[in-house]
């Protein structure tokens, strides 16, 4: 097997001016023609006997899924100090977050309809391994009926800092490790304009997509209170590192501003000759100056600085491209959606220009607003005088449109457009995901159960 990310990084150059850290992120700038669609979506597993968590460890274990995935087909198990926690292959990976989601990174794809063929490959491959284990996947944006403690643990270096860390600088930190899951699309963007453009316009329709999107109203066996209790989460996990990032609102802002909001953002870790050192509240800007507490004398390489990139939270994510965050996990079909929502309307010019001039009205302080209130009601949430179902219904044209611009045809000679059908059903009936699990908990008498029966994979 391989370690995962053996490297020593000894030997890798030293960051010698913050200007290296801005360049990095400057060199995701693609022509048109190179820009990808990369899909990850998280889902959790259980054991249907039980309804119970998947445990990580046993004949019906996570691991044990893990193992039957590189066997049967064709996967490259990764370690991490001996224990199996990630797989690769042709240019995607299965990774386990904290509390054991199963997580697909795609590979970077030309259309949605390349990357809903991945989707069901991979889902027909887990159930394949998972069924004889009587083992069961689902995708919800929260766990509907488990505790903190019934959750596994992965035992991975990060994952025990940030364990160790959550619970100093917010209250729900464990549940977003260990109880949520989501459907995240990465897209790029050709210059430091486009990349600023597609970070205004995206980061304000976040609070739709959650809308949209959510999933997850249910917290251990009962109503919560929330449409999407992972996007309320987020509001109570650590403010150093999330929320709307008022500064992306502003005309100057580009990739030397936000590697300034990185420098700024607390760390978490560094990681030296296979282990995790702990770094939790400590400043890449001291890193910068070989005056890090937890590694004195020791600088920074752009591997540390990748790993730095990954530990911000914030509605989208800038790496050498941009990561749309807003969306709680769900059923295929809407796995497929995510990325057809935003592809239309950031990777079609017209669309862009169209999907920008919808909010530019809307203020960093309404859109704040914005943020809690549609994690609460959905798209009965309103800003500006109208409703987040108002907005849907225009935005989703102006997506539909812009999937249609691009003539991305499959074999039968389908645009993608059709991946947003979920959306458009859900938009002219006001009812998210969220509301049929809530009708269908009712009509079941308070029993989760009927939930893993009816949406599992």
């Amino acid at each position: 097997m391989t370690q995962l990310d053996a490297s020593t990084r000894g030997d890798l150059p030293e960051i010698e001016d913050v200007s290296e850290l801005t360049d990095y992120l400057a060199s995701g700038c693609k022509p048109p023609d190179q820009w990808r669609i990369g899909t990850e979506h998280e889902k959790f597993g259980f054991l249907w006997d039980s309804y119970a968590p998947l445990p990580f460890a046993g004949e019906r274990s996570i691991q044990a899924v893990l193992r039957g995935l590189a066997s049967e087909f064709g996967w490259q198990p990764l370690e991490e100090d001996g224990v199996l926690v990630a797989l690769k292959k042709d240019g995607a990976s299965i990774t386990l977050e904290p509390g054991g989601q199963f997580e697909l990174s795609g590979a970077p794809l030309e259309t949605i309809h390349q990357t809903c063929g991945e989707v069901h490959r991979h889902l027909a491959e887990v159930k394949a391994i998972s069924k004889p284990l009587e083992v069961g996947f689902i995708g919800l944006g929260a766990a509907p009926n488990w505790t903190r403690d019934d959750m596994p643990k992965v035992p991975k270096g990060r994952y025990g800092i940030m364990r160790a860390y959550m619970p100093k600088v917010g209250s729900l930190g464990l549940d977003m490790m260990h109880r949520t899951a989501t459907v995240q699309v990465n897209l790029d963007f050709s210059t430091e304009a486009d990349m600023a453009n597609k970070f205004r316009t995206s980061l304000a329709l976040q609070p739709l997509a959650t809308a949209l999107f959510a999933n997850s109203p249910l917290t251990e066996g009962k109503p919560n209170g929330y449409r999407s209790w992972r996007a309320h989460i987020w509001t109570d996990t650590d403010a150093a590192r999330t929320g709307m990032l008022d500064f992306v609102f502003d005309e100057s802002f580009g990739f030397e501003r936000y590697t300034q909001y990185m420098l700024d953002v607390p760390m978490y870790f560094v990681w030296r000759n296979g282990r995790y050192m702990d770094a939790t509240g400590q400043s890449f800007r001291d890193f910068l100056r070989g005056e890090l507490p937890a590694a004195p004398g020791m600088k920074p390489t752009i591997l540390d600085w990748q790993d730095h990139l990954s530990t911000a939270f914030p509605e989208v994510r800038l790496k050498t491209f941009l990561e749309m965050r807003g969306a709680d996990s769900g059923s295929w079909g809407r796995i497929c959606a995510l990325p057809a929502f935003w592809v239309g309307l950031l990777y079609d010019e017209h669309a862009l220009g169209a999907a920008s001039e919808r909010v530019a009205h809307w203020t960093v302080d309404e859109l704040r607003q914005l943020r809690g209130d549609a994690a609460q009601h959905g798209l009965q949430a309103e800003i500006g005088g109208e409703t987040l179902q108002d907005v849907a219904k225009d935005v989703l044209g102006i997506a539909s449109e812009g999937l249609k611009r691009r003539g991305k045809l499959d074999a039968s000679g389908n645009d993608e457009s059709g991946f947003l059908a979920p959306l458009h059903e859900i938009a002219r009936t006001g009812n998210s995901f969220a509301c049929n699990l809530l009708a269908d908990y009712e009509g079941a008498g308070g029993n989760t159960n009927v939930l893993f029966d009816r949406y599992a994979f």
